[in-house]
């Protein structure tokens, strides 16, 4: 009997590799982004395999509790263990800059369309 083909790679890997190296990233300051929706900032210090962060000097950015848009505010929270099966997103601090939402119209713009919505008699 013939054995089937596998059109699967043989080679074996020795060198553990991850998808992302964090390691240029150790001391300086990094945004995390976590499943429903916070936001923190602050200097990473250290990480794991499954991308357990920990992090020192975190501000975590403050949301609306109405809307849930992000504010200005920020709180302080110190050191901060951040699990890594939360983990969304994590970016340089510096290098990044924030836009506004494309997509998004403006408060002035939907406002003026709420207002013609009213018929005056």
């Amino acid at each position: 009997m013939k054995k089937p083909k596998n059109n699967h790679s043989t080679k074996k890997y020795t060198k553990k590799g991850g998808i992302l190296d964090l390691n240029k990233y150790l001391g300086e300051r990094v945004l995390v982004k976590f499943h429903g929706g916070r936001e923190a900032m602050g200097i990473l210090r250290g990480f794991d395999a499954l991308f357990n962060l920990v992090l020192d000097n975190v501000d975590e950015r403050l949301r609306d509790r109405e809307d849930w848009h992000l504010l200005n505010e920020t709180r302080s929270l110190g050191l901060l263990v951040c699990r890594g099966t939360t983990v969304i997103l994590i970016s340089p601090a510096e290098g990044m800059k924030e836009i506004s939402n494309p997509f998004l119209k403006d408060d002035s713009v939907q406002a003026d369309d709420n207002n013609n919505d009213v018929k005056e008699e």
